[in-house]
């Protein structure tokens, strides 16, 4: 695919002193303090990009340092591409939002909703409907994460590891499992983050005919020319893999910055990595390594309605439908969620089909569009796609967990405020 062409950012609306100002935060509040390894920040704009920068390392013990290249685990990153994948099969008229997902996963038929007891001996009632394809792309559905530590649901999840990425196991195990777990809802009646998209990228594996990374790669990979993206880091590659770290000096995954910090500590080492290898479980929800550029490919994908290049991965009414609310009631996030946590704030932010989505800029207290959609990764890293500015901003580190700090509220703020010529 062919790359686009850089652009002074004055061509493109944009303040270039605003935008090396963020360069300056980064090393300055983060890199120079120890908190991040190193970044890498790529602000595109009406079709070019106006502003591109690497800074730190992306091994500290190695002292490697970040490049245009470097490789990043995106984590939930990947659940943007699982839900565009799935679309694909939609538009072929191979299946519907809402059709009930035990079509699909028959075992699933009787599953039931929590009231009380500890896995295996649940107490259940059931649903107050059918789970439908649209739960899972828009976290409704009732399953949740094991990380969420919320309920007794979460606890069972944690028990047998489900929608962990970097584990042993199958996409079928993983379903086989889950039927024996109760739903922590009803379908429909709130959103919790959740391995939804793992179970979209078993659909797409069972509608398609294909296994699942299969069809990515045929799909839509291969033909933008993501040579970079993939559930593992081939050998001839693994020199551009990062190091990730963890900001919590003890490994958890609790650490906010108001509280004690210390250093950061290695969580994965890039040499020795479960992704140096091809997994068994292809984790649709947070299984993908990419690069920024390949990651902008995608996005610029988007941008552009759903094609790039005379490339068409989705039409441009179906994105449209992608990138509207669907939560229950028109609600946003705090007003129906029960999720611990997730990749995004939340006032003003609803969701749609794998991404969220800003429905009121003002209860954000951020600049920024209605419609914009966005959505990160647990190692910190983030994207998001104004298309009233045509603005796409893409941001890669490798930090657990992705609350540690408040970048992205930060990067949001400092990106918008380089924008000298809106188009509103």
């Amino acid at each position: 695919m062919l790359a686009p062409t850089p652009a002074s950012p004055e061509s493109a609306g944009m303040s270039k002193p605003a935008l090396d100002r963020i360069d300056d935060h980064l090393k300055r509040q983060y890199i120079d303090a120890g908190r991040f390894p190193g970044t890498q920040l790529v602000v595109f704009r009406r079709g070019n990009i106006v502003h591109s920068s690497v800074q730190g390392l992306a091994d500290l013990e190695r002292k490697v340092p970040v490049r245009d290249d470097t490789i990043f685990r995106i984590y939930s990153m990947t659940k943007p591409i699982t839900s565009v994948a799935f679309m694909m099969l939609v538009e072929e008229g191979r299946v519907a939002l809402d059709e009930p997902v035990h079509k699909y996963i028959p075992e699933w038929k009787n599953l039931g909703v929590f009231q009380a007891g500890i896995a295996p001996a649940f107490l259940t009632r059931p649903p107050a409907r059918p789970m439908q394809i649209i739960d899972l792309l828009r976290h409704t559905s009732g399953l949740t994460y094991g990380f969420q530590q919320r309920s007794n649901v979460d606890a069972a999840y944690r028990e047998k590891r489900i929608g962990e990425v970097e584990l042993s196991g199958t996409l079928d195990s993983m379903i086989a499992d889950l039927a024996k777990i109760p739903l922590d809802f009803s379908p429909g009646e709130a959103w919790n983050y959740s391995v939804s998209a793992d179970v979209t990228g078993y659909l797409i594996g069972k509608i398609s005919g294909m296994p699942f990374e299969q069809f990515l790669q045929e799909r839509i990979f291969n033909p933008l020319g993501m040579a970079d993206t993939g559930f593992f880091v081939p050998a001839d590659k693994a020199h551009r893999f990062a190091a990730c770290y963890n900001a919590d000096p003890g490994g958890m995954m609790s650490f906010h910055a108001t509280e004690k910090k210390g250093g950061l500590s290695l969580q994965d080492d890039p040499t020795t990595s479960s992704f140096l290898t091809p997994p068994s479980f292809i984790s649709g929800g947070g299984g993908l390594c990419s690069t920024a550029a390949d990651y902008l490919t995608f996005c610029r994908a988007l941008l552009a309605g759903g094609e790039l290049g005379g490339v068409r991965l989705i039409g441009p009414k179906t994105l449209a439908l992608m990138t509207t609310n669907h939560l229950p009631g028109n609600r946003d996030l705090p007003a129906i969620s029960r999720s611990m946590f997730a990749e995004a704030t939340y006032n003003g932010i609803g969701f749609g089909l794998g991404f969220s989505v800003t429905m009121d800029p003002a209860k954000t207290l951020l600049a920024g569009s209605p419609g914009e959609y966005a959505w990160g990764g647990a190692a910190t890293t983030s994207f998001w796609i104004d298309p009233a500015e045509e603005l796409i901003t893409i941001f890669m580190t490798q930090v657990l967990p992705s609350s540690a700090y408040p970048i992205r509220r930060e990067l949001r703020s400092m990106v918008y405020a380089a924008i000298s010529d809106s188009n509103l």
